[in-house]
């Protein structure tokens, strides 16, 4: 079976599992575990930021930055497709109390002059406008990688305006490769951001939420409060230190992989529309006389291969470690057995 549905199915390796049993530990709650502290500081160099704390997921970044920032009742500014709005269960509102201002953006991204027309007037009746959130890839913008000047523009909106800033960055190390720029560029004018290990990084868990010493510190205690606090975390801790060794440049290849497959999809005659491909996700629909994205996602699985059905004819593809160029091979062949003119007649 080649598993394409997202790279948050990326199993660890041998060698990954292997460093744990050097690993060094102690009690994560008392700072006296050496990996895990390791690792924080290492990322927090990694973004240009003053500390930063382990956690088990990427969404519970997220959930604790907007706690850490927002009182109840607030508003956070973000894009209507990212993760924080579609794929957190409310989180927003069932842990902080906030409200969220959805706005329309292109393949994700939006412009820092949304971000100034979004933002509340001083009135007693409106909710108060404190965050701007930003996701970096663009995940349902089919990994979309910001341009420079916007991502820095909406970070200037929002301090122009005294808002805080958060930087969603579960692909942010997929940015940095295929751009060239480092990640610390892309974090400058955000308060927080982290970057997720159990995507194309390869762990099994763990991501790791940055910021300055007291956005920080005032963190830990909301992940001690809501059950995030670990122990002997540098079990895992290990394995997020040898995805940084061993597991970013090879972010390329997933890159190469995905633009090959995106080429090949754009030439069937049942899609209708490709999605830029900026990194490792491929996004595109299916013509009406094609089959639903449900049926083709159940089609795909009969002949060994995963892909992700997200709408009635919108079809997701994410490459990562450990599926192949023979993956994508068997992949774009059994596509092209289901979505060709001549598959349609039979």
């Amino acid at each position: 079976m080649f598993d394409f549905y997202s790279d948050t199915k990326t199993k660890p390796t041998m060698a990954m599992r292997a460093a744990t049993l050097s690993a060094v530990v102690g009690d994560e709650q008392k700072d006296e575990d050496p990996t895990t502290l390791e690792l924080c500081e290492r990322v927090a160099a990694l973004l240009d930021k003053e500390s930063a704390v382990f956690l088990p997921s990427g969404t519970m970044c997220n959930e604790i930055a907007i706690r850490v920032h927002t009182n109840p009742g607030d508003e956070v500014i973000c894009e209507r497709t990212c993760h924080l709005v579609n794929y957190e269960t409310g989180g927003p509102a069932a842990i902080s109390g906030i409200m969220i201002h959805a706005i329309n953006g292109e393949n994700g991204i939006f412009e820092p002059a949304q971000v100034s027309d979004a933002i509340r007037p001083n009135s007693r009746y409106m909710p108060k406008s404190r965050l701007v959130c930003v996701e970096q890839t663009a995940n349902l913008g089919g990994g979309a990688i910001w341009p420079q000047i916007k991502i820095r523009g909406v970070a200037q909106a929002a301090k122009d305006a005294g808002l805080a800033t958060h930087m969603d960055g579960a692909r942010l190390m997929n940015a940095a490769v295929k751009s060239g720029i480092q990640a610390a560029f892309w974090t400058e004018g955000y308060d927080s951001c982290w970057i997720d290990f159990t995507k194309g990084l390869g762990a099994p868990i763990g991501a790791v939420l940055a910021g300055s010493a007291e956005f920080i510190g005032q963190a830990w205690r909301i992940k001690q409060q809501i059950g995030g606090s670990m122990r002997q975390s540098g079990i895992i801790a290990a394995m997020c230190l040898y995805a940084l060794d061993h597991n970013v440049d090879r972010l390329a290849d997933d890159h190469d992989l995905a633009a090959l497959i995106a080429a090949r999809v754009s030439a069937l005659d049942h899609v209708v529309n490709v999605l830029p491909v900026d990194t490792n996700i491929v996004i595109f629909d299916l013509s009406e006389d094609a089959p639903d994205a449900a049926s083709l996602a159940a089609a795909l699985k009969a002949d060994g291969i995963l892909i992700g059905a997200f709408g009635e004819r919108r079809i997701r593809i994410v490459t990562h470690l450990d599926v192949d160029s023979t993956a994508g091979n068997a992949l774009c062949q059994s596509l092209e057995k289901h979505l060709s003119i001549d598959s349609q007649s039979r």
